[in-house]
């Protein structure tokens, strides 16, 4: 069972994310008749939150109910992760290169790893740390291998926003081991819609003050206006978020956030095969090399939860005879 889940989650997050990632590019690379860009990264993390509150609390209320929760787990992890995705945007909007930035996405399972080791308490295996490095590893050589722009160089700005994203993305691992203990305190288990619910509320909360404290919304809104084209990949954009992270929030609650991570560094590696595909970039031997160590991890990744699984249902059949 634990597998069939795992399979579920891992295409549920592919298939919504491959098609979010291509729109992402379109949003952040479009140009207006007059040549200005979309650069109200604020505003953004607005409607894609709302969707994600919207599609959640939905299925929150038929599928799960409403119960009385701990909060400020959940605050926590949304401000986080909110300005997390908010960093990561301004990086690109302030210079930093595709390859660049998607380096930067594909290494957080590093400060995922040392946020649940300090805050969370975890404890992860030889093997583990091997998975983690042939996928960020694989990972940043695909990355690094397709250059939209060869030779761009990237801002300070920009690459400091991408270190705060890093640092953001390590605490949030953390904070979601915290929560699952102070439910499991209270004798509670982790709801997937809950999640979503819960922790994009906060998101949707956090970005909302930060809009209006930078004076995002009047001209977001303006620019959205004016430019249906790009509203309609926004509102698509923030549709896929939604779904995806319906998934996302199912894997965490179910698994891990280091399991989590994975499949959402991974799958980067298929939203550039995509792009190669269907938008016409080329990869070189790097690229392919970059590949293979990647997918050799999430095969690796895999086939241990599968041995974990079989070595607890023999354990079960033993408790039992």
């Amino acid at each position: 069972m634990g597998l069939l889940q795992l399979a579920v989650g891992v295409l549920g997050i592919y298939a919504a994310f491959l098609y979010y990632g291509s729109l992402q590019e379109d949003v952040l690379t479009y140009a207006s008749a007059t040549g200005e860009k979309f650069k109200y990264s604020w505003f953004l993390q607005i409607l894609e939150a709302t969707a994600n509150v919207i599609l959640g609390g939905i299925c929150m209320l038929l599928f799960e109910g409403v119960r009385a929760v701990p909060q400020v787990p959940y605050l926590i992890s949304g401000a986080l992760q909110v300005c997390a995705k908010y960093c990561t945007t301004s990086a690109m909007v302030f210079g930093v290169s595709f390859p660049v930035a998607t380096l930067g996405k594909s290494s957080k399972m590093v400060p995922v790893m040392i946020g649940s080791l300090l805050i969370g308490n975890a404890k992860y295996s030889v093997r583990e740390y091997i998975h983690v490095a042939l996928i960020v590893g694989g990972t940043a050589m695909v990355s690094m291998a397709k250059k939209a722009k060869p030779g761009s160089p990237s801002s300070g700005l920009g690459l400091c926003f991408l270190v705060a994203a890093l640092a953001c993305d390590g605490i949030v691992g953390g904070t979601q081991k915290r929560l699952k203990a102070a439910l499991a305190a209270k004798g509670m288990k982790e709801r997937n819609f809950e999640m979503q619910f819960m922790t994009n509320l906060y998101m949707a909360l956090t970005a909302v003050i930060f809009t209006f404290i930078m004076g995002e919304f009047q001209p977001g809104w303006k620019f959205c206006m004016e430019n249906p084209a790009i509203f309609k990949n926004i509102l698509q954009f923030a549709a896929c978020s939604a779904v995806g992270q319906a998934f996302i929030f199912f894997v965490i609650s179910t698994f891990d956030p280091l399991v989590c991570t994975t499949v959402t560094t991974t799958r980067k590696v298929f939203s550039v095969l995509y792009s190669i595909l269907m938008k016409g970039h080329q990869m070189n031997a790097q690229g392919w090399t970059g590949v293979s160590m990647a997918c050799g991890g999430i095969l690796l990744e895999l086939e241990e939860k599968y041995s974990k699984n079989k070595k607890h249902a023999k354990s079960n059949e033993k408790k039992k005879d």
